[in-house]
Parts: structure tokens; C-alpha cells; sequence
């Protein structure tokens, strides 16, 4: 996928014009100077336990001469928690570094706290050089990890020895490919942690003002390794001093630059590909079998029905009345007066409901679409966000158009009011939890989960400025259209329904309706929510798209079956009913991320209302653009079907 991005920088470099963010190649000659930026984000000082990202620069670490700066960050990353800061580490191109001393520090009661609670809940840290993160080298007597998705943890506790111990040496490795002679391109960034207990040659003491001595734990010559380090491990007292030291290691590679990413996004890592094949098998399976009952009832009991209701009737038929209307169990068109007719319970909430689903499936769709594309890059951090945000407020103008449409044919009369609520609803409702979470985490010094009083600001202006001003656009023109047309009218008198048997009510239909659709989506559910909560990279949107594209089917195919037996029964009330129907795929969505909930081993009352907080919004975004489909889907079905038959 990366090589996408190389192939289009070439494109456009070509044609003299701009590139994308994150995705041109950079050369460094020899000795020339490498940033390295440490990013307390989301992939940096943040816990999959706590859901808490913490600013780098909050824990006692070194801190850069000149001070801290914060590189300029999209509206993306903000929202993500991303704060990128410049470090004091000082890496020159291919030239190897061993036992440097980077400053030393005093740790106080506070500090030592705040490290062991930092450990015990599982915190880890990133740092970026060229813009890739650092893959984490976890050594050990017994084995070797690499991990390439969480960066590298702030230390470890000893159970047998009940101490915490603190990781204060990295052993950075950079792999390089020399592109062009003396033009080296960074493809490869590692850092191995270690915890020691640095002691200087003769057991001197070093103020930090005059040159450090030499140590005997570390050697100039070469990079730190487990032997020397596994005796000296510097264990967290209620007063410790601790030496940061590091050492950098230059490694030529054969990977090219537009192959790095690769490593990071392979699905052979955390996403195998055997079991997305399986989840693209399992719900292609459910697909046909949908399908399959569909084209059942519409080759053979449709047909048979349609052809009954026009036949004309002849004189050996008794008293003309064979032919005429089929058998109870088929008797969809005695309803014909009825089926049509505006919805009786809340016609405004469900045309408001309608417009915010389209709204959200249309941003949906264009954002899977342009990351299965490559047009969003792992590389421009908070771009996929960004693009949700962007896309969602410029769809306003779909959602004021469908649910002025509709609240016309409803034969509705309080337009302004609808196109409030369509600008309002869903937006107005996650803003809410969003900025009632967002206080919360602001009582958390530290923490760069609140978003800065701008952001928020910025967000308003998205929405008031752009998302609800294209939302009465739509709206106008879509009162400006005629109604929808239907093949029946509706008689004044509404006909009874009968009582229909349990497995044909309404909270029956709607309970079963979300199950096949979740079925067929559950699996790489996982996934995107492992992405989500466990701080683990997600690419491979191709199978994104094409999941998305078998819910979309699922739904719209279960609501016309369950829709058509509702008929068969007599029952006209279907509006409401096909919108809940396949709306309810979001209650099992809820109910399996709880289940998941059980993964981020976590007893803190802030990581409930974050997960479950953002885990409700998701929830009700597939609630709306899942029973719009399945309410297009109805509306298409009965227009189909009584557009069939002869009405009197």
C-alpha cells in the first residue's frame, strides 16, 4: 500500500505541484543531524489499561537544553491526544554512539509514585525519527520480541523481588538505505529498553555541571546487552537518582523507502490474514443465504402472488371471485389503502433519524474508500480522523435534502423544526459526551486526552459553520422537490390490523434483525476495535471496504424478509419497524465491545466512561446509518411490489 504513495510523489513531483503529508522522502548525508521527537500520543505514555494518554514531559525524563517545543499538529491528532515535542536526543546520520550520558535527575516521593503507578498500569513510550515510531526490541534470558505497534514500556516489576524497576538506557537502532550515493533515506526505527543502575568508574559522584566521568556499567565501545545489564537493574526507591544514557546504532538495509511502513502494517502481525479471509468467507456466506431466501420468496411466492392478484376473472370462476385476492397467507394486498400511510408515532423524528443515517453512511462510505484507495496515510498522523470530521459536515447537505424529502411526503408542515433536529441530533448529542468527557479528563494533570479549549472551538466552527448552513441547503432543496410518488393511495380510514402471532411482533423481528448483519461483521469488528483500544495499527481497509459493503446487503436484505411476512400478516405498520429492524445490528455492536471491555483489564471509573462514551456515539452512528438502509430498503420493496398488482 505504501508504494502507492511513492509512485504518486513521483507523479507529482514531476508535474512541479504539492505532495501529500508524511509521504516525501527525506536524505540525510553523513553526520548530518536526525530529529527524534517523542510524542506522548496515543501511541506513546498511554496505557491500553487506563485509556489515559499522558504528556511525555509530565514524567521526570530529560528535557531538551533549548526547552520544550511542540511541533505544529492537525485538528486529527488533537482530537486523538497527539502532543509532539522535540527531545534531547542527538542522532547524526550513520554515525554509531555508545554509553552517552544524557542528563541526570533526582526522583523525589512524588516521582517515584507517579513511575511505579505509571508501570503497573502498563504505560508506554514512543518516539519518532523521520516520522515512523520506534519498534519496541523487548530482550530477555528466555527470548527476544519485537513489537511494532505500542512503542516501548516506561519499566517492568520484579514479583519475585517486589520492585519496580525503571528503564533509563535504550539502545537505539536506525536502519538506513543509501538511495543515492551519500543520500541515506531512514526505513527502520528500534529502541531496546534497559534498566541500570549506572555506577561511574571509582565510584565517584557527578553534579551535572563539570564532564561526566566514565561509567563502569556501560562501555563506549559497544552497545549495552542483557549480561551487563540483567545484575544492575535500577530499582525505584522512595529516593533515587537516575542517569539517562543511550546508545545509537546505524544499520545499511536493503528495505526500500516506500517498503518501510510495511513491517508496521502487515497483517501478519496483528491482523492475520487467514482469519480476515475467514471473516470475508463468513459473511459472504451469510450474504448468499439472504439471498437466497430473497430470491425464493420473490421467483416463487412474489410471482405466484402478483399473478393471483391480476388475474382477471372468467365465468367458470364462482361468483368471480377465484383469482381475486390469494389465501390468508398471502394476503399483502388487502393493505394496499394502508401501506403507504404516514407514520403515525413521531413522522418527524423518523424523517430526522433517515437524514442523519444518510448523512453518516455517505461519510462512511467516501472515508473507507479513500484509506482502501491510500489517499489517507498511517504517515500524516490524524488524518483519518481529520477526513471523518471533514466529510461528515460537508455530507450535511445529504442529510437536510433526504429529510426534507420525506417529511414532505409525510405531508409534514414544521420543515424549519425538522431541519433543526436533522442539524442538531446526532452532531449536537456527541458533542455532548465529548465535551462531558473531555472535562473529566481535564481533572487529570497531565493528561493530553482533554482537548484545548481551541480544538473545541474549532470544532464548533466545523459545525455551525459548515455542517448546519449545508444542511438547510439540503433541506430547502428538497422541499423545493415533489413529494415521493407511491403506487397506492391511502383510504381515510385506517384498516385493523389483526393480531399477528409472537414471532411476527414487532420486538421479535426487531431482536432477530440485527443478528445476521453483526454476523456478518463481528469479526473484523475485532480488529478495528483492537485499533482502536489496543493502541495496534489497522490497514487493510480493502477488507474494510468490502465488509462494510456486505452489512450494507445484510441489512437491506433482512428487513424486505422480515418485512414481507409482516405484510403477509396484514401488518402495514412498517415504517418505524424496517428502520429498527436493521438498526438493531448497533445494539449487538454495543453489547460485543462490552464484552471486549474485558481485555483492557481496567478497574478506573475514567476508562469506563471513555470507552463506553465513545463506544455509545459509535454505536449510535451504526444505529442511524443502518436502519436507513434497511429503511430504503422496505420503501423500495413495497413500491416494487404493490407497483405489481392492479389496484382498484
Amino acid at each position: 500500500m505504501t508504494s502507492h504513495f511513492f509512485w504518486f510523489y513521483l507523479a507529482l513531483t514531476a508535474a512541479r505541484a504539492f505532495y501529500l503529508p508524511g509521504v516525501a522522502p527525506r536524505e540525510y548525508k553523513s553526520g548530518e543531524k536526525v530529529e527524534l521527537k517523542a510524542r506522548p500520543d496515543v501511541n506513546k505514555l498511554t496505557s491500553v489499561h487506563t485509556q489515559l494518554p499522558y504528556d511525555y514531559y509530565s514524567h521526570k525524563f530529560c528535557k531538551p537544553h533549548g526547552g520544550v517545543k511542540t511541533t505544529a499538529e492537525n485538528l486529527g491528532e488533537f482530537l486523538s491526544g497527539d502532543r509532539i515535542e522535540n527531545s534531547p536526543y542527538a542522532l547524526y546520520m550513520r554515525t554509531d554512539e555508545y554509553c552517552k550520558i544524557l542528563c541526570q535527575v533526582k526522583l523525589n516521593g512524588g516521582h517515584v509514585a507517579q513511575f511505579k503507578r505509571s508501570i503497573d498500569e502498563a504505560y508506554h513510550h514512543n518516539w519518532i525519527v523521520d516520522n515512523i515510531p520506534a519498534a519496541s526490541v523487548i530482550d530477555t534470558e528466555a527470548f527476544v520480541t519485537t513489537s511494532y505497534s505500542r512503542g516501548f514500556p516506561v519499566g517492568y516489576y520484579d514479583r519475585l523481588a517486589g520492585k519496580h524497576y525503571l528503564y533509563n538506557h535504550a539502545n537505539i537502532v536506525v536502519e538506513y538505505h543509501e538511495a543515492v550515493p551519500d543520500g541515506n533515506r531512514i526505513v527502520g526505527f528500534y529502541v531496546e529498553p534497559f534498566s541500570v543502575d549506572h555506577k561511574f568508574v571509582g565510584g565517584t559522584a557527578w553534579s551535572g555541571n563539570e564532564d561526566a566521568p566514565a561509567l563502569e556499567t556501560c562501555s563506549i565501545f559497544e552497545p549495552m546487552d542483557l549480561d551487563r545489564a540483567k545484575d544492575h537493574g535500577l530499582a525505584l526507591t522512595k529516593s533515587t537518582k537516575v542517569l539517562y544514557t543511550y546508545d545509537i546504532v546505524w544499520k545499511p538495509s536493503n528495505i526500500k523507502w516506500a517498503s518501510r511502513w510495511d513491517i508496521y502494517l502487515s497483517m501478519d502481525n496483528a491482523v492475520p490474514k487467514k482469519v480476515h479471509w475467514f471473516s470475508i468467507v463468513n459473511s459472504l456466506m451469510i450474504v448468499i443465504c439472504l439471498s437466497g431466501m430473497i430470491a425464493m420468496i420473490l421467483a416463487r411466492n412474489l410471482r405466484r402472488d402478483i399473478s393471483q392478484y391480476n388475474r382477471v376473472p372468467t365465468d367458470d370462476d364462482d361468483d368471480g371471485d377465484i383469482g381475486t385476492q390469494p389465501s390468508e397467507e398471502t394476503g399483502w394486498k388487502l393493505v394496499h389503502q394502508d401501506v403507504f400511510r404516514p407514520p403515525t408515532i413521531l413522522p418527524m423524528l423518523l424523517c430526522v433519524f433517515v437524514g442523519s443515517g444518510v448523512q453518516v453512511l455517505v461519510m462512511a462510505l467516501a472515508t473507507i474508500a479513500f484509506a482502501a484507495v491510500g489517499f489517507i496515510s498511517p504517515a500524516n498522523r490524524g488524518s483519518l480522523m481529520f477526513v471523518m470530521l471533514l466529510l461528515f459536515v460537508l455530507m450535511g447537505a445529504f442529510a437536510g435534502y433526504h429529510c426534507a424529502r420525506l417529511y414532505k411526503s409525510f405531508k409534514g408542515q414544521r420543515w424549519q423544526r425538522a431541519t433543526v433536529a436533522t442539524a442538531l441530533l446526532f452532531p449536537g448529542g456527541s458533542f455532548i459526551v465529548f465535551f462531558g468527557l473531555d472535562l473529566t479528563l481535564a481533572s487529570y494533570e497531565g493528561s493530553t486526552g482533554a482537548v484545548p479549549i481551541t480544538t473545541l472551538l474549532a470544532l464548533l466552527a466545523l459545525w455551525f459553520g459548515i455542517s448546519v448552513p449545508l444542511v438547510f441547503l439540503g433541506a430547502y432543496l428538497g422541499f423545493r422537490k415533489e413529494p415521493l410518488e407511491f403506487p397506492a393511495k391511502f383510504s381515510n380510514i385506517p384498516r385493523l390490523v389483526p393480531t399477528a402471532p409472537w414471532y411476527l411482533s414487532t420486538t421479535f423481528t426487531v431482536v432477530i434483525g440485527g443478528v445476521l448483519p453483526f454476523g456478518a461483521c463481528f469479526v473484523e469488528l475485532f480488529f478495528i476495535l483492537s485499533s482502536m483500544w489496543m493502541d495496534q495499527y489497522y490497514y487493510v481497509f480493502g477488507f474494510t471496504f468490502l465488509v462494510f459493503a456486505i452489512l450494507i446487503v445484510t441489512c437491506a436484505e433482512i428487513t424486505m424478509v422480515l418485512l414481507y411476512f409482516q405484510l403477509c400478516a396484514e401488518d402495514y405498520h412498517w415504517w418505524w419497524r424496517s428502520f429498527l429492524t436493521s438498526g438493531s445490528t448497533a445494539a449487538y455492536v454495543f453489547l460485543y465491545s462490552s464484552f471486549y471491555f474485558s481485555k483492557l483489564e481496567s478497574n478506573l471509573p475514567i476508562t469506563y466512561f471513555l470507552y463506553f462514551g465513545y463506544m455509545g456515539i459509535i454505536s449510535f452512528g451504526i444505529f442511524l446509518f443502518t436502519g436507513t438502509v434497511g429503511f430504503f430498503a422496505a420503501l423500495w420493496f413495497n413500491v416494487v411490489i404493490f407497483g405489481s398488482i392492479k389496484v382498484d
